[in-house]
């Protein structure tokens, strides 16, 4: 099989990451924006046991002023990726942090490590506070009420790792869970139940008092979003082939990553002219909500100076559920709005695929075939039976994030020698 010679905006399922390499070294103006887990460091159950490469975070800087993350993660807290990197180096660690948009698109992190919550109040950030006790207490209530045959040990670890006290996006994540009642799926499927339950309780709390309209519930992965642009839980099925919804994360209300794309676009196109095209108060939580809108805030930037944008991602599904298509996944809208802004304009814009189902949490994988030593994807994460899907991944890595890693890194030494 030949190399391609169609560039790669206009390919699908491209394994030429030599090219993406090149081209991510050699174009001035450009603008990466990447998700974090499962695209540089592998999916795990317990996100303390998460690791980071050194080597990556430090060929970052090599794209300086041209690279951020959007993530649902946080950069600070227990959980946080600051805290990981700092174990896998120094503190200060002598490779920077890694900026950009974490919780939804709520949290800006500098380089230096400096963080902010650009339109976020002190009353919602200590009612946030308090929402990992209470998904450790609902999670008790539910293991007091169900005989699950663990040991109470085994079911306060559970706990201690499926609570996350994220600072701006608490999360109940049900992986380590899943594990312990991996047969048991019916059992974890109440469990979704509950957290679903959960959610919608701490919805209406919020809303006594007077925080109606601070938040809103991400599920990850999810089925999409409903007529009323709910996002809907993915329950995993009771012969145990998919385990569905394993995030729910209590979030800031304009916390979307998509939303956050126009943030960081924002952003760079102060750092490159001087003036903010939506306004230097423009966040994810002033931007509006819908793709349409979003996309068409574009027309406010100006068309000479926008930049290549290559999206960055690990996280996209799509299921046929009672004959109708759902299509989610974190890193979908974000994805999707890079891909139609380059459409609109023209400008190459380019969707990035890093495979994580070789990690600890069940994904479906990218299917490849070999011949002659040559491999080529024939079918991408979604449900086969989806036969419209809207978003086209231009280059994938089914190696996974070491494979995204080697090219990233090599596309940083190519950038900083100027070849």
């Amino acid at each position: 099989m030949t190399l391609s010679t169609t560039p790669l905006h206009q390919q699908t399922f491209s394994l030429a990451h030599s090219t993406l390499a090149h081209l991510l070294a050699t174009t001035e103006n450009l603008i990466i924006i990447q998700d974090l887990d499962g695209v540089c460091m592998g999916l795990v159950k317990d996100p303390l046991t998460r690791r980071i490469d050194l080597g990556y975070v430090q060929a970052t800087q090599a794209f300086d002023g041209h690279f951020y993350v959007l993530t649902n993660g946080e950069h600070i807290g227990q959980r946080g990726v600051n805290g990981i990197i700092e174990r896998a180096g120094s503190t200060p660690p002598e490779t920077g942090y890694l900026p950009g948009l974490a919780a939804g698109g709520v949290q800006w992190q500098t380089r230096s490590g400096a963080v902010s919550h650009p339109g976020v109040s002190g009353a919602e950030l200590d009612f946030l506070t308090a929402v990992p006790e209470r998904i450790k207490a609902r999670l008790g209530e539910f293991f007091k009420r169900h005989d699950s045959g663990l040991s109470d040990e085994a079911i306060a670890q559970g706990i201690a790792a499926s609570a996350l006290n994220n600072v701006a996006s608490p999360t109940a994540n049900l992986n380590t869970l899943q594990g312990l009642l991996k047969t048991q799926p019916a059992l974890y499927q109440q469990l979704q139940q509950e957290m679903a339950a959960l959610m919608q309780d701490l919805l209406q709390s919020a809303v006594d008092q007077g925080l109606g309209d601070s938040f809103f519930v991400h599920f990850a992965p999810n089925l999409g979003r409903d007529d009323q642009g709910n996002e809907l839980v993915w329950y995993a099925d009771e012969d145990g082939s998919s385990l569905g919804t394993t995030d729910f994360q209590f979030m800031l209300r304009g916390a979307i990553k998509e939303a956050g794309v126009l943030a960081l676009l924002n952003r760079y196109y102060h750092q490159r002219t001087g003036a903010y095209p939506l306004g230097a108060d423009f966040n994810a939580r002033s931007a509006p909500q819908r793709h349409e809108d979003l996309l068409a805030l574009v027309e406010k930037f100006d068309p000479a100076q926008m930049p290549l944008m290559v999206g960055v991602g690990d996280t996209v599904t799509s299921q046929v559920v009672d004959g109708r298509v759902r299509r989610g996944g974190s890193d979908r809208n974000f994805l999707q709005l890079i891909q139609d802004i380059g459409r609109r304009l023209n400008s190459g814009n380019l969707v990035v695929y890093v495979d994580s189902s070789g990690g600890e949490v069940k994904r479906r994988p990218l299917t490849l075939e070999t011949s002659d030593g040559t491999a080529w994807v024939t079918a991408g994460p979604g449900d086969p039976r989806d036969e419209a899907e809207p978003l086209t991944l231009n280059v994938v890595f089914p190696g996974g994030h070491p494979q995204y890693i080697e090219m990233f890194c090599a596309a940083a030494q190519q950038r900083q020698s100027g070849q």
